[in-house]
């Protein structure tokens, strides 16, 4: 018995071989990943129905109950049984196939025992499909496993011959040669058969598991290699981003060279081969041009494919990977190789995925500079419907007092162009240092002071570091001017609005406050977040510098505005410290942070 099992054992060593075989074969994955179609399905029921052949062809024939030596079994007289592997594929089918794969190899398999013939055929072409059968049903127990444990299999692998055994007793009942023939290959059947199930599914696990890990890796590496070229490709100079992202991919990869590429020349090359592959030259591989054209991936096997010209070129193969811009192709990423063995599943798998999050980023830096100059042409367009409120109503003042007062009209002149050029000089800025603009606010209440003189006065309290916060240009005039039109309309002397400036730990405070009317309630509850228009209490200007704060400096320096207890009312916000020696990327970290929250 131990003779028979060790030779069964050995014979299923060629089965193991075939199954490590089938984890390399891509469609092998659908069947794991039960992705069932009518075409996998019919491939499946051919792969496992040839895979019970072989275990048939490496098999045993027993005659008087010795063994006979043949390397494969190719037929069986009527006094020779033939002693099978096939239920050992048949049972694999089942448990990752399911029913209908099982059954479907186990008839081919059966099929093919049938034909060979010899004691007990009927019973040995009988067990196959109604095993393939039990066993896809018994999967469906395991079906949230990928692949079956080692240790269920060994379970599973119990039974089938067993199976076996009773169907050739029951082929032939009372047979004394059956009993002795049962007797023999029984118990060898059973290990054999149950350990080479387990050993095949630990096999596909294993298999299964490296390149799954490997993949991982690969996709790590991809991620945190493209995180890394991010600065390169916020490049101004195409040449600067090629080379820096050519020198990070050769410093990172087990490459010959890397070659970065526009649609007709070479950016740069970092490796073998900078004495012939050098920037400016034109793009002369046809493999290249149907990168760019087709935007699709290709492999170079062979220098005749590279089609270099020069005759010491290194490299034997190479990965053309197309950068895709907007849709097209603006560019190509090379890998160069000394040898066509180095291009390996991993090395495609991770050229893949480098090109598209590449282009990835590509597309998400030109939404986002799309969006920076959508935003800036807003911030212009709102900038320019604010200031127009005050230069009709000072060009109304001066043309009414050419008549009555020359001088004070000469006088408001001088200032509203003063003002207007430094209003001007402004609007070329999204946001200037807080000491520009109260000299901005200081202008404007030198001409509102003159114009309502006898009914008006507006106080200034400066801040001590003006010079260390930044703010929207034209965004404490148009809050002055609110108060001055809508707060103080009703009020015919004694109008009082006070500008106020006071530093803390997070930045400046500055509140403009009034002793008018107030603020309509539609506004206080939407904390100036609600457009109204020009015949409520308060125009647009309010909430468009609401607006301009939290796009420019984030939520935190959006607009606060109540009503006060007596009356009047105060619009107060803060702006956020300036680093001058830390630069802007200090500022516009903070800024970001806010608008996250």
């Amino acid at each position: 018995m131990m003779h028979l099992t060790m030779i069964l054992s050995e014979r299923l060593g060629l089965l193991l071989v075939l199954a490590f075989v089938l984890t390399r074969i891509p469609g092998f994955r659908s069947l794991l990943d039960q992705e069932y179609s009518k075409k996998m399905t019919l491939v499946h029921i051919v792969m496992f129905g040839l895979f019970g052949i072989a275990g048939t062809f490496t098999g045993l024939i027993l005659e008087d109950g010795a063994i006979t030596e043949q390397f494969f079994v190719w037929t069986a007289g009527e006094d020779e049984m033939v002693v099978s592997s096939s239920l050992v594929a048949i049972v694999i089918a089942g448990l990752l196939g399911g029913p209908v794969v099982g059954l479907g190899a186990g008839v081919i398999a059966g099929g093919h025992l049938f034909f060979l013939g010899g004691i007990g055929f009927i019973a040995n072409s009988l067990v196959n499909p109604v095993t393939g059968f039990l066993a896809g049903w018994t999967g469906r127990f395991f079906s949230n496993e990928r692949v079956i444990s080692p240790l269920k299999a060994l379970f599973i692998g119990v039974f089938p011959p067993i199976l076996h055994m009773h169907m050739l007793l029951i082929a032939k009942p009372g047979s004394d040669t059956m009993i002795n023939m049962v007797n023999i290959i029984g118990m060898p059947l059973v290990l054999s058969n149950s350990i080479a199930i387990a050993i095949f599914t630990a096999v596909i696990s294993i298999a299964l598991r490296e390149q799954e890990n490997e993949a991982a890796l690969s996709a790590k590496k991809a991620f945190t290699i493209v995180e890394e070229t991010l600065p390169f490709l916020k490049m101004g100079s195409s040449r600067e981003m090629a080379y820096g992202i050519a020198r990070l991919l050769y410093d990172r990869l087990t490459l010959a060279a890397v070659s970065v590429t526009d649609e007709s020349e070479i950016l740069a090359h970092v490796g073998m081969g900078d004495d012939h592959h050098q920037p400016s030259n034109p793009i002369i591989t046809p493999l290249s041009r149907e990168a760019i054209a087709s935007g699709q991936m290709q492999i170079a096997y062979s220098r005749s494919e590279i089609q270099c010209p020069h005759a010491k070129c290194p490299f034997e193969s190479a990965i053309i990977i197309p950068i895709i811009d907007a849709n097209a192709s603006s560019g190509l990423i090379k890998f160069y190789f000394r040898k066509a063995q180095h291009v390996r599943p991993v090395e495609i798998m991770l050229a893949q995925g480098l090109g598209q999050l590449i282009s990835n980023q590509l597309h998400t830096i030109a939404a986002d500079n799309l969006r920076s100059h959508i935003r800036d042409a807003e911030l212009r367009n709102l900038q320019a419907q604010i200031n127009p409120h005050f230069l009709f109503n000072t060009l109304h003042m001066i043309a009414a007092l050419f008549r009555k007062d020359p001088e004070k009209a000469r006088k408001i002149t001088v200032n509203l162009a003063h003002y207007m050029r430094f209003n001007i000089r402004l609007a070329a800025s999204s946001l200037v240092h807080l000491e520009k603009e109260i000299e901005h606010v200081e202008a404007y209440i030198m001409i509102i002071q003159t114009r309502f003189a006898n009914r008006l006065h507006i106080y200034l309290t400066k801040a001590n570091k003006g010079d260390q916060a930044l703010i929207p240009p034209s965004t404490i005039q148009p809050l002055v001017e609110n108060s001055i039109k809508h707060g103080l309309q009703n009020v015919t002397d004694d109008g009082e609005v006070h500008v106020t400036m006071d530093s803390t730990t997070n930045g400046i405070r500055i509140a403009v406050q009034d002793n008018g009317a107030g603020f309509d309630k539609r506004l206080l509850t939407s904390d100036g977040m609600v457009q109204v228009d020009d015949h409520h209490q308060s125009g647009a200007g309010i909430a468009n510098v609401n607006q301009r704060l939290i796009n420019l400096l984030g939520n935190s320096a959006r607009l606060h505005i109540r009503n006060l207890p007596e009356h009047g009312s105060e619009v107060t916000f803060t702006v956020p410290y300036y680093n001058e020696t830390k630069g802007g990327g200090a500022y516009e970290t903070h800024s970001r942070h806010d608008r996250r929250r």
